[in-house]
């Protein structure tokens, strides 16, 4: 009690030390509780994984209702002239590929190289073989559509060296897992503060580099920079990847993810700018919102509603101050 009504930069440090002690241990024991579940649901054979992908979406769906409001919310916005039959459906099958992805995370763990090769397959990988023989470093831009989790097998096929730009988990050691299981593909994770400088200095020693940016959701409206159309609502969009691009004079390229059948996708990859400073800007990346408008009319049910991509719908650029 003495040491915690001092206002030395002892006492500060003291308790700044406890904090991060206790909050630690809490990860820990935390990581240690869960990890051996994890690893148990991901040596599942397939089969018995989406039976236990379909137990999850009783829960999720029918018992908890996770963001089910939020879901339907963003569906009706976007798509007014659907009843609300057609609204329920789409619902019902989001949610059972919401199950199906988080165990296919899951299964990321454990799951074998070949088995990865049968199941997320390219069909048009000489697109980024023919930029890497040009020497040119790659922005790779996809939404959070069909799925994402096993794109990094992409490294099989090409010799640049693969990054994806994340937000770090609070858990240190979860950030931990997700960086090793990213790592046996020679795939590298790097954070949004971290994403400039790391290509800037890979740039400067001569690294021919191949980097993903998710990035169809909603940023900051105070922080953006660009606002655009999208699914027909007026709102702010993430342009880092273009702004990245431009400044290390790096190809972008479109990868869309088609969902064959449950457990199997197929990756397209298409070439939106290959000097990207010929195009003004904002140019690129409202070329790559209208491809992902294409991939969600197409099928709905496989882009991610629950988050609430469209909460500044209505407003004004002019409302929100740099």
């Amino acid at each position: 009690m003495i040491v915690n009504k001092l206002k030395s930069p002892i006492a500060l440090y003291y308790n700044y030390i406890c904090r991060y002690k206790f909050n630690t241990l809490m990860q820990f024991l935390v990581y240690i509780l869960v990890y051996p579940f994890l690893w148990l649901v991901s040596i599942l054979p397939f089969r018995l994984l989406y039976a236990f992908s379909d137990f999850l979406y009783l829960f999720i769906y029918n018992i908890f209702g996770y963001r089910k409001k939020t879901v339907q919310d963003n569906l009706r916005l976007v798509f007014p002239e659907k009843s609300a039959s057609e609204i329920n459906v789409i619902t019902r099958k989001f949610y059972h590929h919401l199950c199906d992805m988080m165990v296919e995370a899951i299964k990321s763990l454990t799951i074998s190289k070949a088995q990865m090769l049968k199941r997320f397959t390219f069909s048009n990988v000489d697109v980024i073989e023919e930029l890497e023989k040009q020497n040119r470093s790659i922005v790779l831009m996809c939404a959070h559509y069909g799925s994402w989790e096993w794109i990094f097998i992409l490294q099989t096929y090409v010799k640049s060296r693969g990054n994806a730009v994340y937000k770090r988990l609070r858990n240190t050691y979860f950030d931990g897992l997700v960086k090793s299981i990213r790592a046996k593909y020679n795939s590298h994770l790097i954070t949004t503060k971290d994403i400039v400088p790391e290509l800037t200095r890979l740039k400067a020693e001569g690294v021919t580099t191949i980097t993903g940016f998710v990035s169809d959701q909603s940023p900051r409206a105070n922080k953006a920079y660009h606002w655009a159309d999208f699914m027909n609502i007026h709102v702010p969009v993430h342009t880092g990847a273009e702004m990245l691009a431009k400044r290390l004079d790096m190809a972008v390229v479109f990868f869309k993810v088609k969902r064959l059948r449950r457990g199997y996708y197929e990756t397209t990859f298409e070439t939106l700018a290959e000097n990207p400073n010929d195009f003004e800007n904002y140019d690129i990346t409202d070329i790559f919102l209208k491809r992902v408008e294409q991939q969600i009319y197409e099928a709905p049910q496989y882009y991610l509603w629950t988050h609430k991509r469209w909460k500044h719908k209505g407003k004004s650029p002019k409302e929100y101050k740099k």
